[in-house]
């Protein structure tokens, strides 16, 4: 790899960085093209993103990052995933990583926090942004269906009653 190259990468990462708000550190040690494209699909229907970087490179990308913090985790055969979504990155190699022993999350970050891996595996556990929008308009929706049975509950009550005076007349 050239110089030009690596300042491509370097520009690259940084700017992946920057937009970031969520990033995984992980070593993959040993895991095949298969295993990383599959991991990679998996995190792209996640929204999230992951790379297996040069160690040296993703150091210099990290600077004027809110994620310097993380420059010492960058050490063997490293690879980072990162998301917008302060969850999505995190669920995603989390569950990998249960699946397929060849990842071992190293730790992350989240803004400006730094986290262990307990911390990476807790952050997992929260629902994703889309599934918390998803309860948010359930949570909104019931009481308003609620509210119209209610309202329709005494007019439906009402049409019942004049159907059988209706009926009980025709039958006298």
């Amino acid at each position: 790899m050239d110089r030009a190259q690596k300042e491509e990468k370097v520009a690259s990462l940084h700017e992946a960085f920057q937009s970031a708000a969520m990033v995984v550190v992980a070593h993959q040690n040993g895991m095949s093209v298969a295993e990383s494209t599959e991991l990679r699909r998996e995190m792209y229907k996640a929204g999230a993103n992951f790379r297996v970087t040069k160690n040296r490179l993703a150091r210099i990308a990290l600077k004027g990052t809110e994620f310097e913090g993380l420059a010492d985790l960058f050490t063997g055969p490293t690879a980072v995933a990162f998301s917008e979504d302060p969850v999505a990155a995190a669920k995603v190699a989390v569950d990998f990583a249960k699946k397929n022993d060849r990842l071992v999350i190293v730790g992350g970050a989240l803004g400006n926090k730094t986290l262990d891996t307990a911390g990476v595996e807790a952050l997992a556990k929260l629902p994703s942004l889309n599934e918390l929008r998803a309860q948010l308009v359930g949570m909104i929706n019931t009481p308003a269906t609620r509210i119209a049975g209610v309202v329709q509950a005494p007019a439906g009550q009402l049409a019942r009653v004049f159907g059988a005076y209706a009926r009980k007349d025709e039958a006298a």
